[in-house]
């Protein structure tokens, strides 16, 4: 380990030194600093202040962060316990470590580098008392921390179903995210009042208990240091240096945190804060990230310059001018222009499928030919917006003997919400299937517990028959637990009872929403997500049904329940195979979320349609609709050497066809950089039936009543009282209940009824 006894002042002076006389693009003086670029050399060796670097993606932030870091132990600025270095991973504190283990010969282990909910944990281990806190307090996690919420709930005679325990759970930590306890919280009527009032009697718990849930770690060292000066002035004057990864994912409260850490606003001087960020790339709003902290550093620490690191390493310049075209179009960015010397490279490939089968059809083609060419499956990624769209895919890929893997995720009949609406449907099927039904007597809770279901299974081996069986014995009799177990019996007879006479996509829907599973998941943070994959097995249901008709042209004799039997072992299947190996190569699927920081030489980005992407949800949030652009870039920077955008004339969503337009992401592009490989969509051979003809399949009992009769075409202009000219561009649904998605310009997309529309052609 080198000492701290060298001159600082002079080792200082001979870094700037480096840096002004170096002419090319890397120094080959010192070690730490050689292969760095004139940008990555001055964000590193920036004098004792407070900085913001503008990283963008492919631009070698992690490698400027702990160059830094290491710089800055080397020239003798900082003991390596004097900095703390904070990140949102374990593995990105993990590799960070790795990194400065490899710059220096040091020992890390006593270096304050990790997440923030690691180094508040730290800190409160080390101040318990003072943090009100036992010695030996446990961490909940989000498992525990929601049993805790039931239990608490059922002492205070809290109706679930008005306030869903995941909803109270939810609300606790958004609170607790922005720094507030239940009595800063505004209530505006009974139910936030209630909700207040869950939160404060939680917190009680939680102190008598002796444990912190994971937003609890976060507030708790807030408030610590806020209150007890001798401690925040401690680690004020230890941490001379403090230094973020990812600044543009932090809440509103680890911005406090970082502010109140570095000392800004008890005097004129504070510690430096090194934060290392991209606007273009923030797109957890939904978690709390707040993008906007960027914009108050800058100002609260009074920023004079930004340091940009914009040469990309990664991709070709066509991928590149392409995401720069895109984030182009958001307003208030910091702004930077992604470059790199590596060329233009390919141009950017857009696929117009003909519906969302051939959409798929394309993409296994194309994956094909590069795995011919010689790229590794395992460097091809296939992404989506949201993971309702990974089920077509899935299908294709299965069907084509491609193995895949699902990153950051399951496969689509893996996920929990799918299993639990097959279970309801192979109950449907056959009441007496013991796996179905243990997987979803309580789901939805319904009041039975471990005891009450251990001594049906003992009734059902003494009898020596079904469990299910066993539970209609139980029927009446008013033991214990009995009361769930007869409302679980009637909930099946009575789903059965519905079952009769509708079609296998009908009997999909039924599943998912007379089990309880919809409102359920309608409640639950991620519910979103896992509503959209209970809509794709309706649809999934439509594509068998339609499947089985172009296959077996319906022999007679045929029933539903055949069909239905079929659909569930197809499903199992499809579960069950496929899936490679781990250190098997395959390819890779994942949604635009779970992408972000990885990269691949082949990139394909499915699904760009309006109301897809950018989803219909974001066009009715505030900001909404820059966080979808900020997403499309992150998924465009991605790729490496290739990429490929696709979208769909036609697709299948909740069971019904829906037409679309492509994505307004796709026009931000400027066409020199495109390669169309389809002037106008056709049909490929190989793709399903025309799925214009679904709708009429869809039932037996179907009337021709009851067909799609569209008055409107698509891309037509129409008027409206209200919201002013505009372009048809979508609809669904049946004569009956049809909605029609008009482009009102600026008044935006809106979905009207159209029995009510008063549209008027222009």
């Amino acid at each position: 380990m080198r000492a701290y006894t060298h001159q600082k002042l002079l080792i200082y002076c001979h870094a700037k030194m480096l840096v002004m006389n170096s002419q090319n693009s890397t120094i080959t003086q010192d070690p730490l600093l050689a292969g760095l670029n004139n940008k990555q050399l001055e964000a590193v060796t920036l004098p004792q202040q407070s900085a913001l670097i503008l990283a963008g993606a492919g631009s070698g932030k992690t490698r400027v962060l702990t160059a830094r870091i290491a710089w800055l132990i080397q020239t003798g600025q900082v003991s390596p316990t004097g900095l703390l270095a904070v990140t949102f991973t374990n593995k990105a504190a993990k590799e960070m470590l790795t990194r400065i283990t490899a710059s220096l010969p040091i020992n890390t282990r006593g270096m304050w580098v990790g997440t923030f909910h690691g180094l508040c944990n730290r800190l409160l281990r080390a101040h318990y008392r003072e943090a009100g806190l036992p010695a030996s307090f446990q961490i909940l996690d989000i498992a525990d921390q929601l049993s805790v919420i039931k239990r608490l709930m059922k002492l205070m005679n809290v109706d679930d179903e008005k306030f869903p325990p995941k909803q109270v759970q939810n609300f606790i930590n958004g609170c607790k995210d922005e720094g507030l306890r239940a009595h800063a919280v505004e209530a505006y009527d009974p139910h936030s009042t209630k909700m207040r009032e869950i939160f404060e009697e939680y917190d009680k718990q939680c102190q008598r208990d002796g444990v912190a849930d994971f937003a609890e770690l976060l507030l708790r060292c807030y408030e610590l240091l806020g209150r007890d000066a001798n401690i925040r002035q401690h680690y004020q004057s230890r941490f001379k240096y403090i230094l973020v990864d990812e600044f543009q994912d932090t809440n509103q409260l680890q911005y406090l945190w970082l502010k109140l850490l570095t000392g800004h606003g008890d005097d004129t001087k504070h510690n430096c804060m090194f934060a290392v960020g991209d606007d273009d790339q923030s797109i957890y709003g939904f978690r709390g990230a707040r993008v906007g902290n960027m914009r108050d550093f800058e100002k609260d620490f009074n920023i004079k310059h930004i340091v940009k690191l914009e040469e990309n390493y990664r991709s070709h310049s066509n991928i590149l001018d392409a995401a720069n075209a895109i984030i182009s179009h958001n307003t208030n960015r910091l702004g930077k222009n992604l470059w790199t010397a590596a060329g233009a490279g390919e141009p950017v490939r857009v696929y117009d499928a003909y519906n969302d089968t051939d959409e798929a059809q394309f993409i296994v083609d194309e994956i094909k030919m590069l795995h011919c060419e010689g790229t590794s499956l395992g460097d091809i990624a296939l992404l989506y917006r949201s993971n309702a769209q990974s089920r077509i895919l899935e299908h294709a890929l299965f069907s084509a003997n491609l193995p895949y893997r699902v990153y950051g995720g399951l496969r689509f009949f893996e996920r929990a919400e799918i299993k639990h609406a097959l279970a309801y449907m192979r109950l449907i099927a056959n009441a007496n299937d013991d796996t179905a039904l243990l997987r979803v007597i309580n789901f939805p809770a319904r009041g039975i517990g471990a005891r009450s279901l251990e001594q049906l299974q003992a009734s059902a081996r003494a009898d020596n028959c079904s469990i299910w069986q066993a539970a209609i014995n139980k029927v009446g009799n008013g033991t214990l637990g009995a009361k769930g177990i007869e409302g679980f019996v009637a909930l099946i007879r009575h789903m059965v009872d519905n079952a009769y006479g509708i079609s296998l996509p009908e009997l999909a829907e039924l599943a998912t929403t007379m089990s309880g599973l919809t409102a359920h998941y309608e409640n639950d943070r991620e519910g979103e997500d896992r509503i959209e994959n209970l809509k794709e097995l309706v649809t999934a249901a439509v594509s068998f049904t339609n499947q089985d008709f172009g296959n077996h042209n319906n022999v007679d004799g045929e029933t539903e329940q055949d069909l239905l039997t079929q659909f569930l072992s197809h499903a199992s299947l499809e579960a069950g195979e496929h899936q490679a190996d781990v250190g098997r190569e395959a390819l890779q699927l994942m949604t635009v979320h779970a992408s972000k920081g990885l990269e691949f030489k082949a990139v394909f980005i499915s699904g760009l349609e309006e109301g897809l992407c950018p989803h219909e949800q974001s066009m009715y949030e505030n900001s909404g609709l820059e966080e979808e652009r900020r997403l499309v870039y992150v998924a465009v920077t991605r790729a490496r050497q290739r990429l490929y955008l696709s979208h769909a004339q036609s697709r299948m969503l909740h069971g019904k066809v829906r037409y679309g337009i492509p994505s307004r992401f796709l026009d931000e592009i400027p066409e020199a950089l495109l390669k169309r490989l389809n002037a106008k969509p056709v049909k490929r051979s190989g793709s399903e039936r025309d799925y214009s003809e679904l709708p009429a399949m869809m039932s037996k009992q179907q009337s021709s009543n009851q067909k799609n009769a569209m008055p409107w075409k698509i891309g037509q202009q129409v008027a409206h009282a209200k919201f002013g000219n505009g372009v048809v561009v979508s609809y669904e649904g049946n004569a009956s209940d049809m909605r029609i998605q008009v482009n009102f310009g600026r008044e935006g997309l809106k979905w009207l009824a159209l029995e009510f529309a008063k549209l008027n052609p222009i």
